[in-house]
C-alpha cells in the first residue's frame, strides 16, 4: 500500500485520525493517476475492490483530506469537482492549461524564468495592496488544446 512511502499515517495520527481502509483507498487510487480524478471516478474504481466503501464514504473522505492538506480540490468549469495529491511523485507546485472543447486537463510546471518573476511579482504586490499573506494559488488557463485548435 502506498502509505509507507508518503508517510501519510503519520500524518493521520498528527491530525487525531486513523487510516481506514476507505481513507487508504482513495489515497492509493490518487497516488496511481496521472489524472485529474472526480469524486465519482474514485468510487467506480475502489468500489471493485472494496464494495463495502460508498460515495458518500469517498466524498467525507476527500473533505477529510482536503482538510489535512493532503488533497486539492479544483473546479475547471465543466460541472466536476476533481482531486489530485498535493504531494507525492510528481507533484511539485505546477498550474493548469484545460482545453473547453475536449475537456482535457495539463498540468503546467515547466516555467521559465519569466514567468516565475512575473508570479512572484504578482503575489508580493497582490499582499501588499490588500494586506494578505498568500500562502499559495492555483492557476487555470482556459482555451483549444492542439487537437481541438487544428479542428476548429
Amino acid at each position: 500500500m502506498a502509505q509507507k512511502g508518503c508517510g501519510w499515517e503519520h500524518k493521520f495520527r498528527g491530525c487525531g485520525y486513523r487510516v481506514t481502509i476507505p481513507r487508504q483507498a482513495v489515497l492509493d487510487k490518487l497516488s496511481c493517476s496521472s489524472k485529474h480524478l472526480c469524486a465519482e471516478d474514485i468510487y467506480i474504481s475502489i468500489h471493485k475492490k472494496y464494495p463495502g466503501v460508498g460515495l458518500t464514504t469517498v466524498y467525507r473522505t476527500l473533505d477529510l483530506l482536503i482538510n489535512m492538506g493532503l488533497v486539492h480540490r479544483f473546479d475547471f468549469g465543466d460541472g466536476k469537482t476533481r482531486y489530485e495529491l498535493t504531494e507525492g511523485k510528481n507533484k511539485e507546485h505546477h498550474h493548469h492549461l484545460v482545453c473547453t472543447e475536449c475537456g482535457r486537463i495539463v498540468d503546467y510546471n515547466d516555467f521559465v524564468d519569466e514567468e516565475l518573476e512575473f508570479l512572484k511579482r504578482a503575489e508580493t504586490n497582490l499582499s501588499k495592496k490588500h494586506k494578505f499573506n498568500i500562502k499559495s494559488h492555483q492557476i487555470h488557463f482556459y482555451g483549444l488544446c492542439n487537437s481541438c485548435s487544428k479542428g476548429k
